[in-house]
């Protein structure tokens, strides 16, 4: 039995990749990164701030070592989801991610849906 990868476990391995300096950033900046929650009315930010680094650790891992792929993508889409809404609540309706829009967030969580298809 020959391992072989497809087209689409490349895009779920890519998303979960894309995590790890997504990851990076909040634990780097664990005393800063709460008042970015708040900011965007997730309060407590301490505690979004945990349960996002969580979830985004439950997604990495899941996407890239194809485990509960599918429960991966769950954890991914709901931070990625959140992320969106915060960006769109700090900065204000813009969609370009040169004025701070949420498309990024929004491709890469329809990137992980079409992943666990």
């Amino acid at each position: 039995m020959a391992f072989e990868l497809q087209p689409q476990d490349y895009l779920r391995i890519l998303c979960g990749i894309w995590f790890l300096p997504h990851l990076m950033g909040k634990v780097r900046n664990f005393d800063k990164a709460p008042g970015t929650f708040e900011k965007a009315g997730l309060r407590p930010g301490k505690a979004f701030l945990v349960l996002t680094i969580v979830l985004e650790v439950l997604a990495a891992v899941g996407l890239v070592f194809n485990i509960y792929p599918r429960v991966a993508t769950g954890c991914a889409i709901v931070v990625l989801l959140g992320a969106a809404y915060a960006v769109v609540k700090i900065n204000g309706v813009k969609w370009r991610w040169q004025q701070m829009g949420p498309e990024f967030p929004l491709f890469w969580a329809l990137a992980c849906l079409i992943s666990a298809l």
